[in-house]
């Protein structure tokens, strides 16, 4: 038998579906995005200064960052996981010690990181002003709001 999720479990019939927070999808999609470049600029380090550093410590630094930012992309609903999403945007800059490419590089994701926070709050506060607009004018006029699944009776 399938296992399911909680919110498949907890789910009833006329149940509003729970609207997503795009303040969390722009946030993971940056730190998926950084996830790649940080993939990448290790391949970069581990061609380029090989004779620096130890190939396993480039290789397991680089390649256990890349994961983190997946992972951290788990926790962004939480209340600590933008704090993490912070604190990863550093790490990203300060990679640029070893391959100064990466000071850009950073910066901008970390650009993107806050812009992409500021957009999705705003676009969220936005949503949820029309949603409860929406509930409003519904329960002002329950004779011609169109529950799910029926279509609306033109008089």
């Amino acid at each position: 038998m399938a296992r399911l999720t909680k919110a498949q479990r907890e789910w009833r019939p006329g149940m509003p579906k729970k609207r997503r927070s795009t303040k969390v999808m722009f946030a993971s999609t940056v730190l998926l995005l950084e996830a790649f470049v940080m993939f990448f600029a290790t391949l970069v380090v581990f061609g380029l200064r090989r004779g620096e550093f130890p190939p396993s410590v480039i290789l397991g630094v680089g390649l256990a960052l890349s994961a983190v930012m997946v992972v951290a992309c788990a926790f962004l609903t939480r209340p600590w996981g933008m704090g993490l999403g912070w604190i990863l945007q550093l790490v990203l800059i300060l990679t640029g010690i070893f391959e100064p490419a990466m000071f850009l590089v950073g910066a901008l994701f970390a650009a993107a990181w806050w812009y992409g926070i500021r957009t999705g709050i705003r676009l969220d506060r936005e949503a949820g002003e029309r949603a409860r607009e929406q509930a409003e004018w519904e329960a002002a006029h329950p004779d011609q709001a169109a529950g799910p699944g029926e279509q609306q009776q033109s008089p």
